[in-house]
């Protein structure tokens, strides 16, 4: 434990403290990336104060950013989990930080990596951290967000109030998000990126991806491991993927050798464009931030794009951050306490850890609630967090308005449980979270009215986010609430202090 007094207050970072018990609090941080190109951490200390039952952040310093690693492969292509666990081991010592000095943090796998066979052996890197670490799978949907969140777009599109669109670019994909008003309006995500065909100094190649072979195909190239690449074969595939992916910015679905590229549906919102932004590790090159090659189709690929862009007259604006768009999302602790109004049975359920918040765009604020709305707003809001195949628990958030009358109550339940089918059929439990006091009537509800079998955790009196995290204590005996703290992913904040 190391204690700081400052100005009367103490300061901790240890593991053993109760959050909720301190008006200020300094916490350690990191954020792990592992993507199919590059991984990374970075290493925050995060200051909250007390603002009346919760924690709000007041300052944030990244205090150590570690060196870029080419995410490391064995022979039988599967990542090298040892070599990796030697590299991050590296950078703790580098930042002089010891892992049972972290708070909390967020481990994120993206990109093709989350499709790697040994993706748990990953995992298992950090379980001397599991309790504290918000372990993240991030597929195309979510990644498509969180860096849309990360690069700042999404705060920019609030600030100059334009409609934004960002592209971040990887190794062996690119994700585009479609930004307004504050929010991710429209995704999709196709296979172009970088290291697509990996090659050594001799231009010898080392690891072609399945979609590289479908590009050289499309151009009739022949390409092996261990043969030569060319000089005019790189080219010619560095401008074909910046062709498709240009398309598919505009809404197209481009196909290579008779296959899709597109990972998601095509882009369906056609508003009018006014600024494009970059990040991933080709947004290096494509700024000019980075000179040196890695043997990749990287600088090539961000020239023919650039080229491009140019050409189609869209106004290019730079991101808050480029290749370290998605671990600056690095978690905070955040620490409520629930009304009083809430219904958990059994009370065994509890506690819960590590729950993603889903957050469905529905209007509840009407006299008459549509059951399908509901539906189709919460399986809209697990299709973005790539939570629709059930596979975990998850909390609802639900901001309800307007009375709770049985006829609206019925509506919302149903609505509420066949949009949350896929989960519920898994046997997880139905968990819902609101900033009202209707917390207590919607979990009778569901079990009294709907006769849903599920174990049932529904509070109320907090206020939560997309992209939040929620651990759910047991209940409190003094006052039959139940504490939860709130692991939300922090973006970078503009000059105006927008999100």
């Amino acid at each position: 434990m190391t204690d700081e007094s400052a100005g009367g207050q103490i300061f901790f970072s240890s593991t053993g403290r109760a959050l909720a018990e301190e008006d200020q609090l300094c916490i350690l941080s990191v954020g792990v990336d592992i993507g199919s190109s590059t991984s990374h951490l970075a290493f925050s200390r995060i200051v909250l104060e007390r603002l009346d039952d919760r924690y709000v952040v007041t300052e944030r310093e990244t205090f150590f950013e570690s060196e870029i690693l080419l995410t490391p492969y064995t022979a039988g292509n599967l990542i090298d989990a040892d070599a990796l666990g030697d590299f991050i081991e590296r950078q703790y010592r580098d930042a002089q930080v010891q892992p049972d000095e972290i708070d909390t943090g967020a481990l994120i796998l993206t990109g093709v990596a989350v499709q790697r066979r040994n993706a748990r052996r990953i995992g298992e890197l950090f379980a001397r951290q599991a309790g504290k670490m918000v372990a993240i799978s991030a597929g195309d949907n979510f990644e498509s967000t969180m860096s849309a969140f990360g690069s700042g777009a999404v705060a920019r599109s609030v600030r100059d109030s334009v409609t934004l669109m960002n592209v971040d670019i990887g190794g062996g994909t690119s994700k585009i998000a479609v930004c307004a008003d504050g929010e991710v309006i429209d995704i999709t995500a196709i296979d172009v990126g970088a290291r697509l065909v990996c090659f050594d100094p001799d231009r010898r190649i080392t690891r072609i991806e399945d979609a590289g072979q479908r590009f050289a195909s499309e151009l009739n190239l022949d390409l092996r491991q261990g043969a030569t690449l060319s000089d005019s074969a790189a080219s010619a595939i560095a401008d074909l993927m910046a062709d498709h992916l240009i398309d598919a910015m505009q809404g197209g679905s481009p196909t290579a050798a008779g296959s899709k590229l597109l990972r998601l549906a095509p882009l369906i919102q056609k508003p009018q464009i006014d600024q494009v932004m970059f990040s991933g590790g080709v947004a290096e090159y494509f700024y000019g931030k980075q000179s040196e090659t890695f043997g990749d189709l990287g600088p090539l690929l961000a020239s023919a794009l650039r080229s491009r862009v140019e050409r189609l007259g869209i106004q290019v604006t730079q991101p808050s951050e480029r290749i370290r768009a998605t671990v600056i999302g690095a978690a905070q602790y955040t620490t409520q306490v629930s009304g009083s109004t809430i219904y958990v049975s059994p009370l065994g359920v509890l506690p819960l850890r590590n729950v993603p918040v889903v957050v469905p765009k529905v209007a509840l604020d009407d006299d008459l609630i549509d059951p399908q709305a509901v539906s189709k707003a919460v399986r809209s809001g697990l299709i973005k967090l790539d939570l629709i195949d059930g596979m975990r628990a998850v909390a609802v958030f639900v901001p309800w308005t307007g009375s709770a009358t049985f006829h609206r109550l019925d509506a919302f339940c149903r609505g509420l449980l066949e949009g949350l089918a896929p989960t519920l059929e898994q046997g997880h439990p139905l968990i819902l979270v609101g900033n009202g006091d209707v917390g207590g009537l919607l979990g009778i509800h569901c079990r009294q009215e709907v006769q849903l079998k599920n174990a049932i955790v529904s509070i109320d009196g907090l206020e939560l986010t997309e992209f939040d995290f929620i651990d759910i204590g047991s209940i409190l005996e003094t006052s039959g609430a139940v504490p939860v703290v709130i692991k939300s992913l922090i973006f970078p904040v503009d000059a105006h202090g927008q999100r």
